[in-house]
């Protein structure tokens, strides 16, 4: 009886790794489980390019808009930016739209990148501006396509601090949209946007507050290029006249149309942006609308005058 007792006890109490536990099987992965600190957020630790699990992806509400000026559409755009930041607020939105003409320049550009005169600005009845988006300075004018797009990162299928591959994908929509139209385009690793043989074809220029992004891009279709040419949308005050990379392009804008030296309609190159669009996102479906997404404002010859109340 003490031999059997000694015998269940040592069955009891024998470790087979030496070492307290068990030993897992041949091929048999053993995962430990990591307790985040308090003080970091349990999104920080997940991939940079995956969403944390949740509801299901949203459609693209795609708006074919017209022409307007720089003053409707900034006011569109923050009021859009903070529509898909609601909870239950508006979808991932793409607005596809014209500016009128001018100048805007952005976070990374300067007046050094124009190379107008005053007087020819007055000439040419185009007003200088500097905006609240990344990239440098950019004409407006009949034949370029504005492209915004509206989102909550997490609603893209991105985490809330993944800029880059966000950033990524966007130029990837637009290099196919602009490929689909028989036009040679590459992305520049050391400059933002998409080159072609004429120069930059789409000026990038995004901006990201709370993990929603805003803005977007312009491509070149159809414009004029006389006064593009003296306009630097890249690089900066005193960078070279040509991209360091191996695209080797100007660093003025040129345009498709340019490029392949035959007509190319705007409709078509929309046409392409929003196939793109879906597919770079991997969007479950899209909603296509013409017109605006918001009524625009009536422009006012004063400007408004904002109060804080106090007490």
């Amino acid at each position: 009886m003490l031999h059997i007792f000694h015998s269940l006890l040592d069955l009891l109490l024998r470790r087979p790794n030496g070492h307290g536990g068990s030993r897992a099987g041949a091929g048999t992965t053993v995962v430990m489980s990591r307790r985040v600190p308090p003080s970091i957020p349990p999104a920080a630790c997940a991939p940079a390019d995956i969403s944390p699990p949740g509801r299901p992806r949203r459609g693209l509400a795609v708006w074919l808009a017209g022409s307007l000026s720089y003053d409707a559409y900034a006011a569109m755009a923050e009021r859009l930016a903070w529509d898909v930041s609601e909870p239950s607020g508006r979808p991932p939105t793409l607005l596809l739209y014209e500016l009128q003409p001018e100048i805007t320049i952005g976070r990374l550009g300067s007046r050094c990148d124009v190379e107008l005169t005053d007087e020819e600005l007055q000439n040419h009845r185009l007003e200088v501006r500097f905006v609240g988006r990344g990239g440098g300075a950019v004409l407006h004018a009949p034949g370029q396509i504005g492209v915004a797009l509206f989102a909550k990162l997490e609603d893209l299928g991105l985490a809330p601090c993944a800029v880059g591959p966000y950033l990524d994908r966007f130029e990837a929509a637009l290099e196919g949209a602009i490929r689909s139209l028989r036009c040679g385009a590459a992305r520049d690793s050391y400059l933002p946007g998409i080159f072609g043989r004429t120069g930059l074809l789409a000026a990038v220029g995004i901006a990201v507050r709370r993990s929603v992004v805003s803005h977007g891009a312009f491509i070149n279709v159809s414009p004029a290029l006389d006064l593009f040419h003296r306009v630097r949308s890249v690089g900066g005050a005193g960078a070279p006249r040509r991209a360091a990379g191996p695209t080797r392009s100007p660093l003025t804008m040129g345009s498709i149309e340019a490029d392949v030296q035959r007509r190319v309609r705007v409709q078509d190159a929309r046409a392409a942006l929003v196939e793109h669009f879906v597919e770079a996102f991997a969007f479950p479906s899209s909603h296509i609308q013409s017109g605006f997404p918001l009524p625009l404002r009536a422009p006012t010859d004063h400007p408004r005058e904002f109060t804080r109340r106090v007490g």
